[in-house]
């Protein structure tokens, strides 16, 4: 009780207050604060569209990346339970935003400042029969008024360091008061799972699930299978390299490389994928070689002439691009913390990372289990890729254990509904 006056009366006046100051300064907090305005009211009218008596299942994600864990578990839960309505909710504009178009969530919605008053009114509103917080975005204020409704919650993907702060003697009371208001806390992995027991808790039942995460990108891999978005004329008898999601010290440690093994590579081929193909982004990458090496951007492709990097100047294709590869090397690894690597691994095909890895759990697992190449250096990695061109066996052996370690993960999605099931 003391804990929940003092975070009302402390921390989150603080809060509010540090937001508002935020978002003065930061383009993506204030587009936050903008898209609250008036959201009961939106929420309100958009409940009232729903069909009376049919239950409703929230799910809330921080932002975009979590939000990628809980497809899996909503589409395979629209196949089971049709009857369900399904609530999204994000704390991030990216993640709101990027999602209007998704078909499976009858409300999508911020989720609000997380008042008492707020977090009390979002769940009256809403009334759902089960709540899924996806990964780490637990709310104080959100928990205990889904509580008092008598509302199941879940954590689905969770996950805690053994070094987290969280566990700092008085931020571990909180946190274990907290805690033990979930009813379900469904870890990644067995060291999760220890970090939350760590904390002394009584009421949640802990278990053990896997990344639902495997799920959508097999699923994503699959699907995008079907889709071809550059002529096959231009890739036949290449051996391409993807460059995912980069940045400019990714590109700035792997294009020299990919000019020197262009030289001596007639059959190679290169497709960047810019994290941020901006502009500036774009005309910087192409004058970035000074014309040493011929490239043309993905939109001018119908008038490709033999040019040996494609540069992919459009959104949303990267998933479909990577089918292409013989092998990848994916961005942010040489800046401060790697993308998704689950995404060339599902293809089963060599994955490369730079020296800042260790901020995915799965790519670290991929380096350890020989699944995924790392190099510290542009030249390091020029030496990985050198031989990812010349020995087909290796390419081909390094690409099985990627696709074997994704499918190895499998499963998580059926694991997490049959506890969902048991409370709706």
């Amino acid at each position: 009780m003391l804990w929940r006056v003092f975070y009302n009366i402390v921390v989150i006046p603080i809060g509010w207050v540090g937001f508002q100051i935020l978002g003065i300064f930061d383009k993506k907090a204030a587009r936050g604060i903008r898209g609250r305005r008036g959201l009961f009211q939106r929420l309100e009218m958009l409940e009232r569209r729903l069909t009376p008596g049919k239950s409703r299942v929230w799910f809330h994600s921080s932002s975009l990346g979590e939000f990628e864990q809980a497809k899996p578990i909503i589409s395979a839960l629209r196949k089971h339970r049709p009857d369900l309505q399904i609530i999204v909710s994000f704390f991030s504009p990216s993640g709101y935003e990027h999602s209007q178009s998704y078909k499976s969530a009858e409300i999508i919605t911020y989720i609000p400042f997380d008042s008492s008053w707020n977090a009390q009114r979002f769940v009256r509103t809403i009334h759902p029969a089960a709540a899924v917080i996806v990964r780490y975005d637990v709310w104080p204020n959100h928990v205990w008024a889904l509580q008092k409704a008598g509302v199941p919650v879940f954590i689905a993907n969770a996950t805690l360091r053994k070094s987290t702060g969280r566990a700092i003697p008085l931020l571990k009371q909180f946190h274990r008061m907290l805690y033990d208001r979930i009813n379900y806390i469904l870890t990644v992995s067995e060291s999760d799972k220890e970090a939350f027991e760590s904390f002394g808790l009584l009421r949640p039942i802990l278990k053990v699930i896997g990344d639902t995460r495997y799920d959508q990108v097999w699923t994503r891999s699959a699907e995008s299978r079907s889709r071809h978005v550059i002529n096959p004329a231009i890739l036949k008898g290449k051996k391409i390299l993807v460059i995912g999601s980069s940045w400019k010290e990714d590109e700035d440690a792997v294009l020299p490389s990919c000019a020197e093994l262009l030289a001596q590579h007639a059959d190679f081929l290169v497709i960047l994928v810019p994290h941020e193909p901006t502009v500036e982004n774009l005309e910087r990458i192409e004058s970035g070689l000074n014309g040493s090496v011929a490239m043309i951007r993905f939109s001018n492709l119908h008038e490709y002439s033999g040019e040996r990097i494609i540069l992919i100047d459009s959104v949303g294709i990267l998933m479909v691009v990577y089918q292409y590869a013989h092998f990848a090397l994916v961005g942010g690894s040489f800046r401060s913390g790697v993308h998704n690597v689950l995404e060339p691994a599902a293809y089963g095909i060599p994955v490369l990372v730079g020296p800042h890895h260790t901020n995915s759990q799965e790519a670290v697992e991929m380096v350890n289990r020989e699944a995924a190449l790392t190099a510290a250096t542009g030249t390091e990695l020029c030496q990985r890729m050198q031989r990812l061109l010349e020995d087909d066996p290796y390419r081909v052996e390094v690409g099985r254990r990627a696709l074997e370690f994704v499918q190895s993960h499998i499963g998580a999605t059926g694991r997490f509904l049959s506890y969902l099931e048991k409370v709706l």
